[in-house]
Parts: C-alpha cells; structure tokens; sequence
C-alpha cells in the first residue's frame, strides 16, 4: 500500500490543466537541426538543417562570431546528407545516400547506397568522390589533407552471422581530400580483420576470427613495431563481453576494456596487453553493467584519452575520472534549463569554444554554443515541443509472477490518473534501451495515454544472468517474456494508475513480434494490438541467416525462434483487434512476414486493419515524414475507435 501512494504521489506533482494534443504534423517533422559540431580553430560552426517538412537536410556553416550573419548553404540533390565531419580549419567531408532500386535486395540489403564528397567552407566549393558505400574511419587530425576510410571487400563467407557482423574484413584506405586519390594502408583478413588506427594513421588494434578453435581475437602492435601481438581470446561460445575502447593514458601497454571477467554484470579494466592479463578493475555495479565510456571533450588534442565511465539505469551517468572534464562538465548542465543528459559535441584546438547537447524527457534535443565566454542557443531539433507539454519518464521496477524483477520506463501524461496504457516493448530483442527522449512515446502521452516501455527478460544491460534467462532453458518468447509485459500491466492497474480494460500494446520489429503473440494470449490483458514491422513466422525469419549463424549468437538466436511461440500458429486463437503496419522494402523483416499473417487472418475472419508503408525500410530513418504522418494518424485512429480506448482528458497545453 505504501509503495501505492508513494506512486501515486510521484505522477500527481506534475499533473498540470491542459488543453489539446499536438498536431500530429509536429511530430512526424524530421529534426530541424542536428550534427552540430564546430571547425577546429573554433571560426565555423556547421550544422544539418532540415529546411521544412518532408525535406531532405542540408549543411549550413555560420561565422561563430557572429550567428546572425546568414550562413553558408549546400545541398546534395538529389542525394541525402546523412553526416559530415570537420576534417581540417575550412573542410568537411560528408556522406550522402541515393535509393539505387525499388526493392530490396536480399535480407539486410536495403534499397540505399552511400557516397562522399569534400566541401570546402571558405571557397564554397563542393567536391564529389567517386568511392561507393564508404565508412569514414578516421578524420586524421595530425595528417592535413587527409582522411582515412574503409570499405567491405567481397561476398558472403560462410564462418557465421556474428563473425561476418563484428570481424568482417574491410580494406583501408588513406585518403587524400585535395586530389581525390587513394593509398592501400591495409587489407584485414577473416583473422585480423577490423582494425583501429591512431590520429597519424597508424594501425595500433585489430580484431579477428580463429576459425580453426572458434575463437574471436585481440591484437595490439607495441610503439613504433610492425608486428602483430595477441593479447586476448574469447570462445565464440561464451556469453562474457569483452571489448576495447581504447588505451589506458594512465598505463603504457594497457587498454580500458569491457568486460564479465567472471562477474554478471560487466566492468571497467584495465587490461595489460603485454602480460595478457586484467590488471585493475576501474568500476562496476551490481545492477547493470557499464554502457560506455566518456571520452575528452577535445578530440583534436586527445582524441584516444578516456575520462570517465558511463552506466545507464534511469538514465545515463557518468562517472569521471578526469577533475577538470568532471567539473566542466557540471558546470555546463548547471546552466542548461531541463538538464538531463548534455555532453560537448564538439571543442575547438584551442578549447575555448565548444558545442553542447542536452537531451531528456522534456528535452527533445537542443544545442548551444559557448564561444568567447558567452553561452548562445543553437536552437533545438523540436522547436515547436514546448518542455512544458512534454512527460516526465520514469525509471520503476515491478515483480513478474515467477518472481523476477522488472525495470520499465513509464511515460506519464500531464493528464489524471487512471490512465489509458500502451505498453510497447522494443525491438531486439536482445539489446539495452534507454529511454531519454523517445518520440513514439511522447507522442502518446501527448495524447492522453501512459507508455510503458518494459525491460522484459533478455534486455541488455541487467548482467548476464537476466540476458540469458530468455533463452537459456528454451526461447521464452511468447511465454516468460511475455509475461513480464503482462504482468506490467497488472501492477499498474494495482498501482490505481490504469484501468484494467484501457490496455493496449504496439511494438516494432520484436515488438510487433511481441503484439502479435499478445493478440492470442488468454486471458487477455489488452483490448487491441498494434504491430509493425513484426515477425509472424519465427522460423521464415530465422532461415534468412540459419546456416551462418555459430557458437553464442546460434544458442541466442535459435533457441530463442525455434522455442518461442509462433504467431503463425497461433491466428485461430486470436481474441482483439490488430492493426498491422510493415514498410514494403524492410531488409531485415521482409513484408513477406505480413503478407503471410494478413492472409491468414482474413482466412481465420479476424477483426484487423492493415497499413503498408510505401519506400519504408526496418529502421527509424527511413520513416519519413509521410509515413510517420500516416503511421501516427493510423496509431491514435485504432486506439480510440477499434480499440476503444479514449485518451486522458486535458492534455499539455500550448
């Protein structure tokens, strides 16, 4: 009872009288402004600006001192900026991408391909290479005129999906900007094949595959040596991490690593190459693992030099080993209005000016400039979402029925309780979510409903064990897993925040896998589904990439999709309705998924509404703004006509 109205008291505090919901148009806008990152002598500030709705980004540099001046504008047309980075004092480079087909080709083959081409901000001119589908791997800050990039070489090999993922091999490239000319540096190999290099071009650590023990392998090279040194092994069949960020500034012949080293949740070390062994556990916490590191605020003095550690819970913290990064740090969130998570974007040579983000539930995103001892407003990348219409997200833990702990993220509308609830697991489903700003479940509280985004069984981040429990005896897809989405909503309802027949769930990708087993669950916790891009057979999906999948990543996937509920099998049962939504070139879960389930359910005469996006792939950007548009007038459509649930009256005013 107590743990009730401790609730209950935490949602009323920002409970406010409000009027109507967003257009939906404010949300479906791509961000107006984003990669904001300043030149290295600190005179240019460069930035992607999405000119107005439905249209593609385009570079714009201002004089930092003096933003009012109009800018610098360059477009791509009829390609799409995706990035750019500064490469020296007056050039950047960025990478565009063009639709080259109208169907996908193959599984995880999109319809995308990619290019780069070389601006130069104090001539204006504009600089195309011919180089197809590059990875920008290094800026080079200590080799003017040059970049260094990298390209996958080659088929398909048969050593297994995690190898192919993690060790593919990739030739690199040095790259000269001024003559558009390129120099082999080095051409990895299915045993030595991604490889770091430092800011003079150097190769100092590579990755590789021991296909003959199934084993992943670390290589480093000691200063000024040519050859390879192996310091590290890992059995493709192990479920420990172990990852490098980087060397250890405090320890010559040392990195800063990610790993179990025995422990359920991983740690920060440091890991002496030399005697291949851990040296020193930096930090660790028992209730999830690190999800990164924080890296100098100046990447053009020190760009390899770590300062802190990052671990997510409610949100990201950091914890800083470097006092001057710490406290440059507090003194920059000190002054942000909604602080929540800001971190320097990008710092001058010099270190006197610098670009900064904040990012948080009533934060969508905003960028500041501190040029000349003068903190300025870049702008935001919603300026039309005001903080005060936005919800608050909080981090809760609930116990399954089987005794587990569950944590969640709850999206609170600025509204009364009892609340309508979408509960809307992600995707994965094996990956860690953080929830800062989440657009999907901001909309939603905007219009009245309460969000529940669950860390059920098997999410990343909560150590080991809680990873392994979804699959370890048998996939628990569509069984424990989802009763730990279920049995969120069961405590909410005892919590008095939702009604125990206002429930409903839309999932993408394993969550609209996830929509689509709760559709057929009795008894029934919802009163319709939404799921899109979902799986509907787990053994189509799974025979895309079967024959090459080994060691963990077979026992993760195959016990997972072979064990867990197919929805296929299960359409008769089906007891709601469902709207179905899939993009009609998604690479990674083909339509053929909704194809297959939509003529079953007509067959079955099931009650469902069906939704194709047209040019839209699996992942959020390439959601443009008429499918979100359409997606998101389709979403609230479904959840109060066939669903029947009618948002919270008086949502956040504007």
């Amino acid at each position: 009872m107590k743990q009730k109205v401790m609730v209950l008291l935490l949602l009323l505090v920002s409970t406010v009288v409000c009027a109507d919901p967003y257009p939906l148009d404010y949300w479906a806008r791509r961000a107006a402004i984003r990669n904001v990152e300043l030149s290295p002598d600190g005179q240019y500030l460069g930035l992607l600006k999405t000119p107005a709705r439905g249209e593609n980004p385009i570079i714009e540099v201002y004089n930092t001192d003096d933003l009012s001046e109009e800018p610098f504008r360059l477009n791509a047309e009829p390609m799409e900026i995706t990035s750019f980075s500064w490469v020296d004092d007056s050039n950047m480079v960025f990478r565009a991408r063009q639709q080259v087909r109208d169907q996908i080709d193959g599984f995880n083959r999109g319809i995308y391909e990619y290019r780069i081409a070389l601006v130069d901000v104090a001539k204006k001119t504009l600089e195309p290479f011919d180089e197809r589908d590059p990875s920008i791997v290094n800026v080079l800050p200590n080799k003017p005129g040059k970049i260094l990039i990298s390209f996958s070489e080659g088929g398909k090999t048969s050593i297994g999906a995690k190898v192919q993922d993690a060790f593919r091999p990739r030739a690199y490239w040095e790259f000269d900007i001024n003559r558009g000319t390129k120099k082999l540096l080095i051409r990895g190999k299915i045993s030595l094949g991604n490889i770091d290099f430092d800011d003079d071009g150097n190769p100092v650590l590579a990755r590789g595959f021991d296909i003959d023990n199934s084993e992943f392998v670390w290589y480093w090279r000691e200063p000024e040596e040519d050859d390879w040194q192996e310091f590290f092994r890992l059995h493709e069949d192990s479920f420990e991490t172990f990852s490098v960020f980087g060397p250890d500034p405090a320890m010559p012949g040392h990195f800063i690593v990610e790993a179990n080293n025995g422990s359920d949740t991983t740690g920060l070390w440091s890991f002496n190459a030399r005697e291949k062994t851990f040296a020193e556990l930096l930090y660790q916490r028992r209730d999830v693992d690190i999800c990164g590191v924080r890296r100098h605020s100046n990447s053009w003095v020190t760009a390899d030099t770590i300062v802190g550690v990052v671990y997510c819970k409610d949100r990201p913290h950091v914890e800083f080993f470097d006092a001057q990064e710490a406290a440059l740090d507090q003194q920059i969130s000190d002054l942000l209005p909604n602080s929540w998570y800001s971190r320097i974007t990008s710092r001058s040579r010099d270190g006197n000016s610098l670009t900064v983000r904040n990012m948080g539930p009533r934060d969508p995103g905003t960028h500041y400039l501190l040029h000349k001892g003068k903190l300025q407003l870049i702008g935001s990348e919603r300026p039309y979402l005001e903080a005060k219409d936005l919800a608050d997200v909080r981090y809760v833990e609930y116990p399954a029925r089987d005794g587990e702990t569950i944590p969640a993220f709850l999206t609170v509308p600025n509204t009364k309780p009892p609340y309508p609830l979408v509960v809307m697991p992600h995707g994965g489903p094996f990956v860690q979510e953080t929830v800062l700003f989440d657009e999907w479940a901001q909309m939603l509280a905007n219009n009245g409903y309460m969000v529940l985004q669950p860390q059920y069984r098997g999410s990343r981040g909560y150590g080991r064990r809680f990873y392994e429990i979804a699959f370890k005896d048998g996939g628990q897809g569509g069984y424990k897993m989802q009763d730990d989405k279920d049995d969120g909503v069961k405590w909410l309802v005892s919590q008095g925040l939702v009604d125990v027949d206002k429930a409903a769930m839309f999932g993408w990708s394993y969550g609209g896998y996830a929509a689509l087993v709760a559709a057929s669950r009795t008894p029934q916790a919802y009163q319709c589904v939404i799921a899109g891009a979902a799986v509907s057979d787990p053994e189509m999906q799974v025979d895309y990439y079967r024959y090459r999948l080994r060691g963990a990543s077979k026992i993760e996937q195959l016990r997972m999709w072979d064990d867990s509920v197919s929805p296929m099998l299960e359409v008769e049962k089906v007891n709601v309705p469902i709207l179905l939504v899939h993009g009609d070139v998604d690479q990674r879960v083909p339509v053929e998924h909704a194809e297959k389930y939509l003529k079953a359910l007509e067959d079955a005469n099931k009650p469902h509404k069906w939704l194709a996006l047209e040019g839209a792939d699996h992942f959020s950007n390439t959601l443009f703004y008429d499918h979100k548009l359409t997606l998101y007038e389709a979403i609230l459509s479904y959840l109060s006509g066939e669903c029947g649930l009618v948002r919270s009256v008086a949502v956040a005013q504007h």
